[in-house]
């Protein structure tokens, strides 16, 4: 889980958060969820591996505020060959904000590659 203040940047003339600041904390919660497999990508980079957002998606509930602490649970919702899909659920407390699904592609050498063996065990254990 990866949690934080909602700051004054991240908000309109009303308070409430603008839309791309969702994304930004879904990014932020992508880190600690691929460390918290041991997956380690300063590895996996110099491998020739790296990932890129190819989609996505994000659906409101309710809206975060200025003073709110947002929190950001990521589960894997879709592991495919090449890609996976990586659901986010923003809440502040108990009370669901936004769900951000975001699928990512593995790469190498430019082009789409299967996730690597030990990559995919990791995420699939």
């Amino acid at each position: 889980m990866w949690s934080a203040p909602v700051r004054f940047v991240e908000c309109d003339m009303q308070g409430i958060v603008f839309n791309a600041h969702y994304l930004v904390w879904a990014d932020e919660a992508l880190t600690p969820w691929w460390t918290g497999r041991g997956i380690d990508w300063g590895r996996f980079g110099a491998e020739g591996y790296q990932y890129v957002v190819v989609a996505s998606t994000l659906e409101w509930t309710s809206s975060a505020r200025l003073g709110d602490v947002v929190e950001v649970d990521a589960d894997l919702e879709k592991l495919g060959r090449t890609s996976l899909t990586v659901r986010f659920t923003i809440r502040v407390g108990e009370r669901l904000c936004c769900t951000v699904r975001t699928t990512y592609v593995c790469l190498t050498g430019g082009q789409s590659a299967p996730w690597p063996d030990d990559l995919r065990a990791r995420l699939a254990g």
